[in-house]
């Protein structure tokens, strides 16, 4: 199994607080990771330090390497490392802008203005999101004017939109209703084909189903979030090598 994002001895500080400390994980490549743990133990803060989306919060600091196919991710251009790695939050956030804008933000960003190309971005990355069927007779119409699974489907085809390599998705299916989260959790199941997935989730049954591995994350008594254990989620959902996991899991803390 290829891995696609190493990360190593990482820590990470607000200030002089450290909310992880010494994650070491190999997430593989065209493969979905979930991330599961109690709330405040740094699930987000995890994946928001991937796509370095903290680095616009004041005081705060990082030790260790987190490498994208060897190369030092804490090193590159933000730009280009927001288009290798897209980010997809856990309430949508269409731009005010049509369908057709808010999927072609990306490309227009980073230089491209031929129309026909942008047509096409935008069809190709519609239909790998699952929602080119329902709006392909509406792409003026406002992304703010869609249902909330759509609006999310949209997001996912705005990020998807730039090609990139990993898509994070931070608890993406907590705002829908649960027809719209199988539908997120179909689709998931096949962009994995195409792209790296790490999904942070509270819900267990959706990391069972939806996952192949499985990261647990815990906070330990200095209130730092650390990598319990991680291995493939059928494994570590039904014979986990730590008590805590097991107890987790089975609802008896967290």
């Amino acid at each position: 199994m290829k891995t696609k994002l190493n990360v190593k001895d990482f820590d990470f500080f607000y200030g002089n607080f450290r909310a992880l400390r010494d994650i070491n994980i190999e997430i593989p490549e065209n493969r979905i990771t979930a991330i599961i743990g109690p709330s405040g133990c740094g699930k987000s803060t995890f994946i928001r330090s991937i796509n370095r989306m903290n680095d616009l919060i004041p005081n705060v600091h990082t030790n260790g390497n987190v490498y994208l196919e060897g190369e030092d991710l804490l090193e590159l251009d933000v730009v280009d490392l927001r288009r290798r790695v897209g980010m997809v939050f856990q309430r949508p956030n269409p731009f005010p802008k049509s369908i057709f804008d808010n999927v072609a933000y990306g490309p227009r960003m980073h230089g491209e203005k031929d129309t026909s190309v942008l047509s096409e971005i935008v069809e190709r990355s519609l239909v790998q999101a699952a929602l080119w069927d329902e709006v392909k007779d509406d792409l003026d119409k406002s992304g703010l004017a869609l249902s909330g699974g759509q609006q999310q489907r949209l997001c996912i085809a705005r990020a998807l939109a730039v090609e990139p390599e990993i898509i994070l998705m931070d608890e993406p299916a907590s705002a829908l209703d649960p027809i719209a989260t199988l539908r997120i959790e179909d689709l998931i199941q096949t962009l994995k084909e195409n792209y790296t997935i790490v999904i942070v989730t509270h819900n267990m049954q959706q990391a069972a189903r939806s996952s192949d591995y499985t990261a647990f994350f815990n906070m330990g008594e200095d209130r730092a979030g650390y990598l319990v254990e991680f291995g493939p989620t059928e494994i570590l959902f039904t014979n986990p090598k730590e008590k805590i996991t097991e107890e987790y899991i089975t609802g008896r803390f967290g």
